[in-house]
C-alpha cells in the first residue's frame, strides 16, 4: 500500500466512523475503499470490521450523556447481540456467502419500512404494553441477536436495523436510541473482532488506518447526531436505507 492508499484508507474509516455514529452503514465507505486498493473481500470484510471497532467505542463515548439510564437495557440488548456477533463471524468464515447475501437487502428494507412507521409503530406498540412492561422484551432481543448475526457476517446498514428496532420496540427520544445503538453495534463488533484475530487472515496495517480514523469521524460524528432533531434524523435513515438496499441488490 503506497502513500496515497493509505490516506484514502485512513479518509474512509474516518468517513465510516462518522456515518456510524450519526446513523450506521459506515462500512459501504471503508469497505469498498479496502477492495479498491487490493485486499480480497474477506481479509477486507473482517479488517474493516476490526478497524471500525476503536470508533464505535469512540461515538459511545460521544453520546454519553444520551446513554445515562440506559445501562441495563443496554445491558440486556448486549448479550444479544454479541452473541449474534459470534454467529455471524462463524458464519462468514465458514460458510458461502450466496443465500446470505440474498436476505441482506430483504433486512435492510425491513428495517426501513419499520423506521418510516416507526412513530405510528410506536405508539401501536405502547398501547398495548401492560403498565408494568419491562423495557426491553423477547422482541427488540430477537431483532437485536438478527442484526447481530448480520453485523457479524458483514456490518453495513445493521446500525439501521438497530435503530429501526429500538424506536418502534424500545421507546424513547430517538437520539437517545441512536446512542444505545452505537453500543449494541460496537458490541457486535468488538466479538466478532476477536474471532476474526484468532482464526481469518487480517491486514493489520489496514487496521491500523481505518482505527485511526474511525476513532476521529466518530468523535464528529456524535457531536453532530445529537444535533439533528429525530424527524431529519429518521429522513436520513430511511435514504440511506434505501440507498444501501439497491446497491446490494444490484452488487
Amino acid at each position: 500500500m503506497d502513500g496515497l492508499e493509505a490516506l484514502a484508507v485512513m479518509a474512509a474509516g474516518m468517513g465510516a466512523g462518522g456515518i456510524n455514529a450519526v446513523i450506521g452503514s459506515g462500512s459501504l465507505i471503508s469497505f469498498p475503499t479496502l477492495l479498491a486498493v487490493g485486499y480480497a473481500p474477506i481479509t477486507a470484510n473482517v479488517s474493516n470490521n476490526i478497524g471500525l471497532v476503536p470508533g464505535a467505542i469512540s461515538g459511545a463515548y460521544g453520546y454519553r450523556r444520551e446513554l445515562a439510564g440506559q445501562g441495563r437495557r443496554a445491558r440486556t440488548l448486549a448479550v444479544a447481540s454479541g452473541t449474534g456477533g459470534l454467529c455471524g463471524g462463524i458464519l462468514l468464515l465458514t460458510l458461502p456467502s450466496q443465500v446470505f447475501d440474498a436476505i441482506v437487502p430483504v433486512l435492510v428494507l425491513l428495517a426501513v419500512v419499520l423506521m418510516a412507521l416507526q412513530p405510528r409503530l410506536a405508539r401501536w406498540v405502547a398501547e398495548r404494553r401492560p403498565d408494568d412492561a419491562r423495557d426491553v422484551g423477547p422482541a427488540p432481543m430477537a431483532i437485536a441477536f438478527v442484526a447481530g448475526v448480520y453485523g457479524g457476517y458483514f456490518g453495513a446498514a445493521q446500525g439501521i436495523i438497530l435503530l429501526a428496532m429500538l424506536a418502534v420496540f424500545v421507546p424513547d427520544d430517538l437520539r437517545r436510541s441512536n446512542a444505545l445503538k452505537n453500543v449494541l453495534a460496537g458490541t457486535v463488533n468488538g466479538v466478532a473482532a476477536i474471532l476474526f484475530t484468532l482464526f481469518a487472515h487480517v491486514a493489520w496495517e489496514a487496521v491500523a488506518l481505518i482505527a485511526v480514523g474511525s476513532v476521529v469521524g466518530a468523535w464528529l460524528g456524535a457531536k453532530v447526531g445529537r444535533r439533528i432533531p429525530a424527524t431529519v434524523l429518521r429522513t436520513l435513515v430511511v435514504l440511506l436505507g434505501v440507498g444501501v438496499a439497491l446497491r446490494l441488490l444490484l452488487t
